[in-house]
């Protein structure tokens, strides 16, 4: 029975489980969390705390087994459904974050009555019952999973709901241009005349504006959230591994005049303006006898054709030369190419930096730091980051499928103006695509590939 103290929620979707889980990360620490979700959470409170905790309050109190013994003593906070995370009755009990406290606190809760979450599913939960779209959902994980400042700051943009905002916003434009079309369709006696169909395009122009808008925006966020991969190339002692240092700002692959010392790939992760890089130092690209160093020249080839960015990096003392033209000929064409003029101190007169006419040319000394910063501006311009300081959305590869796909429908609807019921249909399809981003259609097991990828006790 409910607690007179819990407050009547609404009715649940489904009879669920109660769960639990440790939600602190494993290891020791000073503070640990176990968090229980479900209809027996008041059960488990009065088992391992003999009462059930005023909503909403810090209490201090022993924890419990089943049999009475004392495990451990900290902070119970109680939240009756439906003013909790999940929208169930939640209680979360923290303690010492010691390993063998927190295993024996959690066995007390199944002995209780729950079981063990699955990952993600306390999100799942609040998802399910309607405290979270599935675009806000997925920011939570975002927002622990971020490896920068500036991802961080995105994702929690995405969780307090801007994302799903501006998605709806998007599909309250279809919805009014719909509703003008539908219209026109129930009375198809009536002609249809030009300032119908006129209006109907501007609003539809309005519609794709803001779409490509968004879609600019998520593309952006979405290099913050998978970052870029980005691969020096070039002939052996052009300055590769010197410009892995430099960009790493420390010495993190081994320079030597020596041909061939870089034999395999070596990956460092840095950032830039807050956009999380892994720049690949790769082995000189040249014919060699030597086994070792010839399966680290075929790592570079692979390296390049998975690359964002390539690095293509000369000697800029020499210039490019037929081998070096050789070596541009058999690059990869997808992806960015950055030529990087390297060693620009020994070119008397030469200014480092990018040259006017040419933005993808960037000449810079390795040496002495000349033209890192200009490097770095080409490289996030190159993955398509603006750094304009507006907000972006940290989008993922589902987002983005997502809106490609309403912006396909929305062309293809430009053309069918003559033809309303194809516009009509087109429309449609837009606003079904936009509604998979916040979850208002979504399958079932699209819900668990999502929520599987999600730690336990989130």
């Amino acid at each position: 029975m409910p607690s007179a103290e819990e407050p009547p929620g609404p009715a649940p979707r489904a009879i669920r489980d109660t769960i639990a889980a440790i939600a602190t990360p494993p290891g020791r620490g000073g503070i640990g969390v176990v968090r229980i979700s479900g209809p027996a959470a008041a059960e488990v409170a009065r088992a391992l705390i003999r009462e059930l905790p005023p909503p909403r309050r810090a209490t201090y109190c022993k924890f419990r087994d089943t049999q009475g013994e004392v495990i451990d003593q900290g902070i119970a906070l109680y939240f009756p459904a439906p003013h909790s995370y999940t929208g169930e009755p939640v209680l979360e009990l923290q303690g010492h974050g010691g390993p063998a406290v927190m295993h024996a606190l959690f066995g007390a809760c199944l002995d209780a009555g729950a079981r063990l979450a699955e990952p993600g599913e306390f999100t799942r939960r609040a998802f399910l019952e309607g405290k979270l779209d599935l675009a806000q959902a997925e920011a939570v994980a975002d927002l622990i999973d971020a490896a920068s400042r500036e991802a961080a700051r995105s994702a929690l943009r995405s969780l307090t709901g801007e994302f799903s905002a501006a998605i709806r916003a998007l599909a309250a434009q279809l919805i009014e241009l719909r509703a003008l079309t539908e219209a026109i369709l129930d009375f198809p006696e009536e002609e249809v005349d030009s300032l119908h169909r006129e209006d109907a395009s501007q609003r539809l122009a309005r519609v794709r504006a803001t779409l490509a808008d968004v879609l600019s925006k998520s593309r952006q966020g979405s290099l913050l959230r998978v970052g870029i991969h980005a691969v020096l190339a070039g002939r052996p002692n052009v300055g590769k591994s010197s410009l892995l240092n430099r960009l790493a700002g420390e010495e993190r692959a081994i320079v030597t005049p020596i041909p061939g010392t870089t034999r395999d790939a070596l990956r460092e992760p840095i950032q830039i303006e807050g956009v999380p890089l892994v720049i690949v130092d790769t082995a000189g690209l040249r014919e060699s006898r030597d086994e070792v160093e010839r399966l680290g020249i075929e790592r570079t080839w692979h390296e390049m054709t998975r690359a964002d960015v390539v690095l293509a990096v000369f000697d800029a003392h020499t210039g490019i030369g037929p081998e070096d033209s050789a070596l541009l000929a058999k690059l990869p064409e997808e992806g960015v190419r950055i030529h990087v003029f390297n060693k620009v101190d020994l070119v008397p007169g030469a200014r480092p930096g990018r040259r006017e006419g040419a933005p993808h040319e960037v000449w810079v000394s390795a040496k002495t730091g000349a033209g890192l910063g200009a490097l770095r501006h080409a490289l996030l311009e190159a993955a398509g980051w603006s750094g304009a300081g507006e907000p972006v959305y940290l989008a993922r590869e589902r987002h983005l499928r997502a809106l490609a796909r309403a912006q396909a429908h929305l062309e293809a609807a430009g053309t069918q103006l003559e033809q309303w019921e194809l516009f009509a249909e087109e429309l449609r399809l837009a606003q079904e695509a936009l509604a998979e981003i916040t979850g208002e259609f979504s399958a079932d097991d699209l819900l668990g590939e999502i929520f599987a990828r999600f730690c336990i006790g989130k």
